[in-house]
């Protein structure tokens, strides 16, 4: 029959097992990103955009890229700024410019804790005594209560991944090129993200989320922010683009 001390030890392992559960899950889950927006005084006054693709190989009509200014375009719209249908009618050219950077290898080192017997807390003894004439015999034994802890440590190590993801929105002035032909830039955000996942698809839209309200804005210095997928503005940014799914499944039914 198994002992006190040895449920003690499994139930040791299995709160260590979930725990180192629960935690690679939060890794996975969650992006470190940096948002840096500046902006000059007339930004606030060009709200009339167009989209354009600021990669040199990458088209408009490029499914990715398209796929991508949707997530844009509705964070450019709670920001109060209206989509051109031309670039005649725009006020404001917006380039976006995005990219996954090579995964870079981490390695950590810990120490896991041995379980064993510390000493001993207390002892009984039990015994019988025999008399026989003028002597007596005394027989009994001894058991001793041993207490557990923590005996040593083992060392041990791991490893992980993180990508870096960016995007960038780049503005140029189209009012003042059609006047003078100059390239006055009006705002830019750059947003750079790290995490466990290298899918520039699902990174995107969380780096969208985490800079959608400074978008335009001078922010006069870098933000940082710590988003998971299932934060509630990463959901509502990837509404749209499944909304847009439902959409067309609908159609071609």
């Amino acid at each position: 029959m198994e002992n006190k001390a040895t449920y003690i030890f499994r139930g040791i392992v299995i709160f260590c097992i979930l725990l180192l559960s629960l935690y690679g899950c939060a890794m996975t889950q969650k992006y470190h990103v940096d948002v840096d927006s500046i902006s000059s005084p007339d930004a606030d006054s060009k709200k009339k955009y167009i989209l354009l693709s600021g990669i040199k190989d990458v088209k408009d009509t490029d499914l990715q890229f398209i796929e991508y200014t949707k997530y844009i375009e509705t964070a450019l719209i709670s920001r109060g700024f209206f989509k051109a249908n031309t670039i005649e009618d725009a006020n404001v050219a917006i380039f976006l410019v995005y990219g996954m950077g090579k995964p870079q290898n981490n390695t950590y080192s810990y120490a896991l804790p041995m379980w064993g017997q510390t000493g001993v807390s207390s002892s009984t003894t039990h015994g019988s005594l025999n008399t026989f004439g003028n002597t007596a015999t005394y027989s009994g034994t001894t058991t001793y209560n041993p207490t557990y802890g923590i005996t040593g440590f083992v060392p041990d190590s791991g490893s992980y991944v993180n990508y870096f993801g960016f995007l960038i929105l780049d503005t140029v002035d189209i009012d003042e090129y059609n006047k003078s032909q100059k390239m006055n830039q009006l705002w830019q955000t750059t947003v750079t993200s790290t995490g466990s996942s290298g899918d520039l698809r699902l990174v995107f839209p969380v780096m969208v989320a985490a800079s959608k309200e400074y978008l335009g804005l001078n922010t006069g210095k870098r933000i940082q922010i710590i988003l998971s997928e299932e934060d509630q503005r990463v959901v509502e940014i990837k509404k749209v683009l499944i909304d847009i799914m439902r959409k067309d499944n609908t159609d071609n039914k």
